[in-house]
């Protein structure tokens, strides 16, 4: 099965970006994120008779808006912001969409994204590319991939829910800032080298924790810790199993190294509007030592917890005031400390939750299931609502004898459903 391309366009922003806007500098956790596409699709089970124009239009009075989207990355430290707009591709699938909801094959969700893009480097590229995918049935799957380089996660989602808003209303204002190189900036630190992502003989697989479950992972914990969360019980549950499934395919206790996303938007001091548009993720860890044997679950939910307030505390609450620099000079100091010896196995975990995915209604409802391409970064974990807000889909992508044990784990599957229908989850 594969899709029938019937348009492909380039959409430009309906008014041209003013000079004093024409440049784009990056912050400093701009510059340090990868050029890479984030992809993420949303299934919609209608559409309307001139969806077409509709999305084309409200995409480019969007762009006005979020005009370094259109632009391209010059130099590695900012984006020429020359309105040359981004990918906008149609495609016809010979397919039902229960049918791609009723057994979501990773292949097959692929399908959705436009030239193949997810997770591929960005540069040099339009810095987003969209496919608008039509079903037999009427249904519709819109897929989005954004470079990195331009925003992260929470980014992705207001923008998102902007052009959804735009469609349904052509007359709004939107006010996204992007003005964070001004509070976050480059100063006397040299450029960094560029990100790298490592792909291997992975295997990525998806697996669902209802709201019953969850409460149960948090029933287990909570005498120990207090008031755990959905996303720690759930990250720690799969880091542990993940840790297990590595010693039991290599034979060895090697250390392990869990780096967590942290949307700081609400972290600093004083907390950023959420119309703050780039890169405003950072890191804490989360260890197990070599040799160590007693991983308890309720023992990684309190690390993960402390690990991120100590974070906090020490660096992201003043990463706004005057002492930036001294702050995050510090920080990447103890950061580099952590690959000292470079024999850990690292997982990297981010979480997507508590994002407003499920609010992007263009026109004819929201969106019935919203999922990512599986990536094919060995350690990578992502975390993100379902539905009904209440249960966490994850998934996650092991080596491949790693993820044979993985996949298998009695503990996991105690509590997680392997790739179930997402019509189970409407």
């Amino acid at each position: 099965m594969q899709p029938e391309i019937i348009s492909r366009e380039t959409i430009k922003p309906s008014s041209p970006t003013p000079p004093h806007l024409r440049t784009h500098s990056f912050s400093l956790f701009d510059q340090r994120s990868p050029y890479l596409y984030v992809p993420i699709v949303y299934f919609y089970p209608k559409c309307c008779s001139d969806t077409s124009s509709q999305l084309k239009n409200s995409l480019s009075k969007t762009l006005s808006f979020y005009y370094p989207f259109a632009g391209r990355v010059r130099e590695r430290v900012s984006i020429d912001c020359n309105d040359e707009g981004v990918v906008f591709l149609e495609a016809r699938i010979k397919c039902m969409l229960s049918g791609i909801l009723e057994n979501p094959k990773a292949e097959t969700i692929n399908l959705l994204f436009p030239d193949d893009l997810q997770w591929k480097d960005s540069k040099l590229r339009s810095l987003v590319a969209v496919q608008i995918s039509y079903f037999d049935c009427g249904g519709m799957a819109i897929g989005v991939c954004l470079s990195h380089k331009v925003g992260d996660a929470a980014t992705m989602a207001s923008f998102i829910n902007d052009w959804a808003t735009m469609t349904r209303n052509p007359d709004r204002k939107l006010s996204p800032e992007f003005n964070l190189a001004s509070m976050f900036p480059q100063g006397d630190l040299p450029i960094l080298p560029e990100a790298v992502t490592k792909e291997g003989s992975s295997f990525s697989k998806r697996f669902v924790f209802d709201a019953s479950k969850i409460a149960a992972l948090k029933a287990i914990v909570g005498d120990k810790v207090k008031n755990p969360t959905r996303v720690e019980v759930v990250t720690a549950l799969i880091y542990k199993c993940a840790i297990s499934a590595s010693r039991s395919s290599s034979g060895s206790t090697k250390p392990t190294l869990l780096l967590q996303t942290i949307n700081m938007r609400k972290r600093v001091e004083p907390p950023l509007p959420e119309n703050s548009m780039g890169n405003v993720a950072s890191l804490f860890a989360v260890l197990t030592m070599e040799g160590e044997s007693d991983i308890e679950l309720h023992g990684l939910v309190g690390q993960i917890k402390e690990s991120m307030a100590n974070f906090c505390n020490t660096y992201a609450k003043k990463f706004r005031g005057e002492e930036w620099l001294s702050t995050i000079k510090e920080n990447l100091k103890e950061s580099r400390k952590l690959f000292i010896g470079g024999n850990q196995v690292v997982y990297t975990s981010s979480s997507w939750c508590h994002f407003p995915l499920y609010d992007a209604d263009f026109g004819w409802g929201k969106p019935i299931w919203v999922t990512v391409a599986r990536c094919a970064i060995n350690g990578a974990i992502l975390l993100m609502d379902t539905r009904s807000g209440n249960g966490v889909e994850v998934f996650v992508t092991l080596e491949e004898q790693d993820m044979a044990v993985f996949e298998r784990d009695a503990e996991l599957l105690e509590f997680a459903s392997s790739n179930p229908s997402a019509l189970d989850l409407i």
